[in-house]
């Protein structure tokens, strides 16, 4: 099926090869020659996102390819995607990708311990709560290609997976999951995988990894149940927003809560 304003690929592929020049959206209302409103509107529609959001998003990712690639300065990266403040630039990229610049850049080391532990760990499937006070998100996730390893699921505030999730869990294969005690509000899931043996660099720039997102909001009621979830994961699409969020970060904070309730038996 032929996606929805299919005219907006055209833009992203447009936006990918001029991601370093300035992009205001005049430029991109231009190239399909559309007014800026009518561009903006359905821009948005077919994304869930402004265009310039996305632009933004696209900077933020091509600022952790450097990071891990180049020896560039982390003042000279902000400067090369546009932030000429490099207090702002750290702020900004702190915020959505949930560690700071340098921090990310001297990762490479810690996220492969996350995923070795996790392998570990890969039988053990800790027991929800009897009871919560809020709501709980239960699907069942699938996959476009045969694949083992690691899945990490967010419900996030807006249709990207930036910044921590305001919920989230994972699950160590295919199949039912759940989030438990989910607050009313409105929400997108996310979800992203690592296969067992990947490479750090592999999961630190995840261009590759299956993923999925819910383009329609996931909306809890109080008092009212959310419907069982059927999502699946795919290869990377031209129209995916750039999975921003450090993966590692995620692990990480799991391995505590594990560890936390092990504690406790």
């Amino acid at each position: 099926m032929t996606a929805r304003y299919s005219e907006i690929d055209e833009v992203i592929a447009f936006i990918h090869q001029n991601i370093y020049d300035p992009l205001p959206l005049s430029r991109l209302a231009d190239h399909v020659s559309y007014s800026q409103y009518h561009f903006a509107r359905i821009f948005k529609e077919r994304m869930g996102l402004s265009p310039l959001y996305y632009v933004s998003a696209l900077r933020l990712q091509k600022a952790k390819d450097l990071l891990l690639q180049t020896n560039l300065s982390v003042r000279d990266i902000g400067l090369e995607i546009g932030q000429q403040s490099l207090g702002t630039f750290t702020t900004r990229f702190t915020e959505r990708v949930g560690v700071s610049p340098s921090q990310f850049r001297e990762s490479t080391m810690q996220a492969d311990n996350h995923l070795l532990s996790l392998s570990r760990l890969r039988e053990w499937n800790p027991v929800q709560p009897a009871f919560n006070q809020y709501a709980r998100i239960e699907g069942t996730i699938e996959a476009e290609l045969p694949f083992d390893g690691v899945i990490l699921i967010g419900l996030f505030a807006k249709p990207i997976p930036e910044g921590l999730p305001l919920y989230g869990t994972l699950v160590s294969s295919l199949g039912d999951f759940c989030i438990s005690n989910v607050k009313p509000g409105i929400y997108y899931l996310m979800a992203t995988s690592v296969a067992w043996g990947m490479k750090a660099m592999d999961f630190l720039l995840p261009h590759s990894t299956l993923r999925t997102r819910s383009k329609e909001p996931i909306i809890v009621k109080p008092y009212s149940n959310v419907p069982h979830l059927q999502v699946t994961l795919h290869v990377p699409r031209a129209d995916d927003p750039p999975i921003l969020i450090s993966l590692p970060l995620l692990m990480n904070n799991y391995l505590k809560r594990v560890d936390r309730k092990l504690l406790t038996l």
